[in-house]
């Protein structure tokens, strides 16, 4: 699969986001399915997607530490588009987690806690998939600048397609106002970019998009699209278990 995936990315990089959608659509059929945060990225790619696909397929990762605005938002988005969105949780509840981790874990080891609460279940989740769409864009990240339309994902193991990978963010928010889309309120309150209430804070004038996501370490990315960490993740595992 990875050969064929090289084949065809150089053909994806021409296409529109439609275009990609519909490829995947018809290529995987069932084992495909959207992954959404429910960023403004999100919400605009299951706009798209679901003016293309009936029985729209989206999971998302509900860390149990989401904002109450996101929860709206995704049951706003079920109710317009007809969908029911997949929640995917830790096989820890929180109360395990302090059990076996102490308290505030997210405060002391941000990767051990993203790859409880986010990558382990996505793992699973990708492990009954042939492909999985995601919303990143290349100017998000230095992680992301790389990301093509088509790709292999070498660490889940399957094809990852992301459609609006050459996206702006002006762009993105040019469409929701064109198409009405619903997305967080937070996003008017400098926030940028939302993941778990303990580690997101407001964006201060000149910073970048992103410095309100782990603030204080040196973190961007919760571990679903940056590189792998699995042996500094389990050294932290470790040592989390021995702080106990």
């Amino acid at each position: 699969m990875n050969a064929e995936v090289e084949k065809i990315h150089q053909l994806a990089e021409r296409w529109t986001a439609e275009d990609v959608l519909r490829w995947a659509f018809a290529t995987f059929q069932q084992h495909v399915e959207i992954a959404s945060g429910f960023g403004v990225e999100g919400v605009v790619l299951i706009d798209i997607a679901a003016r293309l696909q009936p029985g729209l397929r989206v999971f998302t990762l509900d860390t149990d530490f989401l904002f109450p605005e996101t929860y709206a938002l995704m049951e706003g988005i079920e109710k317009r588009y007809g969908i029911t969105v997949e929640r995917l949780r830790s096989a820890l509840t929180p109360e395990e987690q302090e059990q076996q981790y102490g308290a505030a874990l997210w405060s002391r080891s941000p990767d051990v806690c993203c790859n409880l609460r986010k990558v382990e279940p996505l793992r699973n989740k990708l492990s009954q998939l042939s492909a999985w769409i995601t919303s990143i864009r290349r100017d998000q990240t230095s992680f992301r600048a790389a990301a093509r339309k088509v790709e292999w994902d070498e660490r889940f193991h399957l094809v990852k397609i992301n459609p609006l990978a050459d996206w702006t963010s002006e762009r993105i928010w040019r469409y929701v106002r064109e198409h009405n889309v619903l997305y967080n309120p937070l996003h008017d309150q400098d926030y940028p970019s939302i993941g778990c209430t303990h580690c997101t804070r407001r964006v201060l004038p000149g910073e970048d998009p992103r410095a309100g996501r782990w603030s204080g370490f040196n973190k961007t990315e919760c571990g679903l699209h940056g590189p792998a960490q699995v042996n500094h993740v389990v050294t932290e595992i470790k040592a989390a278990r021995l702080e106990e």
